[in-house]
C-alpha cells in the first residue's frame, strides 16, 4: 500500500497550486491583540512620589587610588531610602557604588548619565559640580 506523499510532507492542495501549510499562518491575526512589551531594563520606572529638592553631583580622585567616583550628596534621605536609591542607579547605571557618610558613590565619570535619572526620581534640581 503506498503511502500518500503530500501528506506526510504536510503539503495542501489550494486550488492546483501547492503550498506548504504552515500551523501557525493564524497567529497572525492574534498578535495585534497582545499588550506592547515592557519597558527596557535600563529604563527608570516613572515615580510619582516627591523627591528631595535638590542634589549635587561631582567627580572626585582624591584619597581614592587615582579611580574616578561620582558623589551624589545633599540628598538628605533617610538610610533605608538611601540605599533603595543606590540599588536603583547602580543598576540603571551598569556600575558599582556604595552609601557613604549619607552619600551616594558610584564607580566611574556618570556626571553626564546620573542628572537624568535623578530627575525621574523626583530630584527637582540637579547641580553637577
Amino acid at each position: 500500500m503506498a503511502r500518500d506523499k503530500e501528506k506526510d510532507r504536510g503539503w495542501k492542495d489550494t486550488g492546483g497550486e501547492q503550498g506548504f501549510h504552515s500551523p501557525f499562518a493564524g497567529l497572525g491575526k492574534l498578535k495585534e491583540g497582545l499588550p506592547s512589551a515592557p519597558a527596557p531594563a535600563g529604563t527608570p520606572a516613572p515615580v510619582a512620589v516627591k523627591g528631595p529638592a535638590r542634589a549635587v553631583v561631582r567627580m572626585e580622585r582624591k584619597g581614592r587610588g587615582g579611580k574616578e567616583v561620582t558623589v551624589v550628596e545633599g540628598l538628605g534621605l533617610p538610610a533605608r531610602e538611601l540605599e533603595a536609591w543606590l540599588k536603583a542607579l547602580k543598576g540603571a547605571l551598569g556600575c558599582g557604588g556604595a552609601v557613604e557618610e549619607g552619600d551616594l558613590v558610584l564607580q566611574g565619570d556618570q556626571r553626564d548619565r546620573l542628572p537624568g535619572l535623578l530627575e525621574a526620581r523626583g530630584v527637582r534640581k540637579v547641580s553637577v559640580g
